[in-house]
């Protein structure tokens, strides 16, 4: 229990070591993503066989990358490096069930402490050289793996599932609250399963002539990473440097509505940062449907603004969630302590 106790006690430590990782991982997928996009002129995937499109395979080459990188480095920061490989196969399986980057967190964070407890048993002298490269990681990578497999992805299954069927009885009810909900899915896991629900529901009503959730949707997908960004801007003293960094790609993010360019403000602080997100999403979003506020396109953020209904009430929309988002978050935020912080980060990508 001690041992378990010390290993949370560093949660921060772990959890930056992580993010310092995945950072550049979220830059370079992330901008290749939107750059293509965005100089395809058109708010969707590029044309198949085109060199755009496959600017955007690489991007989203990176983004697979993204949880078992998040995965591996967080049980490495626990376990050293027998964390690895159960850590980077355990985020491996949480993208491919769908279980986005929380799932990533929580799989790292469990495969470093399986492998920091089995470091601790005493074996014969003969043995202890393979420990580290064979048993530890292989023992740990199946119980992990196990669990991801057959212990949270029937659950996610049904929970997206559930969620898909509250949506479509929402839909016949009232708008705003809809639109409420819709934001703060998207917000919550940042192109996760809960947001990819509200994606898929918005999209799958295109085919029926209905735009006006998908309006929701292009707000709400846009507001966590435009205002983890302006927060950073606002107030530099409450992030770390790898933070403020970040900060300059999530608005380039932003713009083409790729919410994953927060998920490294999320990860790092988790209760503070996912909730101010719902927050500004939801409020968004909830404005959108407000407006009516509509939107032809199955993407999100400012570069659908050709093909928006009422743009100026989609555009105040973006603005108020995305405000909300930044005060709300700095309100929560303390000033973090600079030299420690930076010291480890540069320890880290060193």
């Amino acid at each position: 229990m001690n041992e378990l106790m010390e290993i949370l006690k560093d949660t921060r430590k772990h959890l930056m070591t992580g993010v310092s990782h995945m950072i550049p991982i979220v830059v370079a997928g992330g901008v290749l993503i939107a750059l293509s996009v965005a100089m395809s002129g058109s708010p969707s995937v590029p044309d198949e066989g085109t060199f755009l499109k496959g600017i955007f395979d690489i991007g989203a080459a990176g983004f697979a990358l993204m949880v078992p990188f998040l995965a591996a480095y967080i049980a490495y920061s626990i376990a050293d490096r027998p964390g690895l490989a159960p850590g980077a196969i355990g985020g491996f399986l949480c993208n491919s069930i769908g279980a986005g980057f929380l799932g990533g967190l929580i799989v790292g964070i469990i495969a470093g402490i399986i492998a920091h407890l089995l470091k601790k048993i005493q074996v014969p002298t003969t043995l202890k050289p393979v420990m580290p490269i064979f048993v530890i990681p292989l023992v740990t990578t199946l119980l992990v793996g196990s669990l991801v497999m057959w212990g949270i992805g029937a659950p996610i299954a049904s929970m997206m599932e559930g969620l898909t069927n509250w949506l479509v009885a929402l839909n016949t009810g009232n708008k705003i609250l809809l639109g409420a909900i819709i934001g703060a899915m998207c917000a919550f896991d940042m192109g996760g399963p809960v947001g990819k629900v509200a994606y898929t529901f918005g999209v799958g009503l295109l085919g029926s002539g209905v735009t006006t959730v998908m309006g929701a949707v292009g707000v709400g997908v846009c507001i966590p990473p435009l205002g983890m960004a302006l927060a950073t801007f606002l107030a530099p003293k409450k992030y770390t440097m790898g933070e403020r960094e970040n900060g300059k790609a999530a608005l380039i993010m932003g713009t083409i509505a790729i919410s994953e360019g927060a998920i490294p403000f999320a990860a790092m602080d988790p209760l503070r940062v996912i909730p101010s997100m719902m927050i500004g999403g939801s409020v968004g979003s909830a404005l959108a449907m407000m407006f009516g506020a509509t939107n032809a396109a199955p993407w999100g953020g400012l570069i659908v603004l050709p093909v928006i209904g009422n743009p100026i009430g989609y555009l105040v929309s973006v603005v108020v969630g995305v405000v909300i988002t930044a005060f709300t978050v700095n309100a929560l935020k303390t000033v973090v302590a600079e030299d420690a912080d930076e010291d480890l980060e540069m320890e880290m990508l060193s």
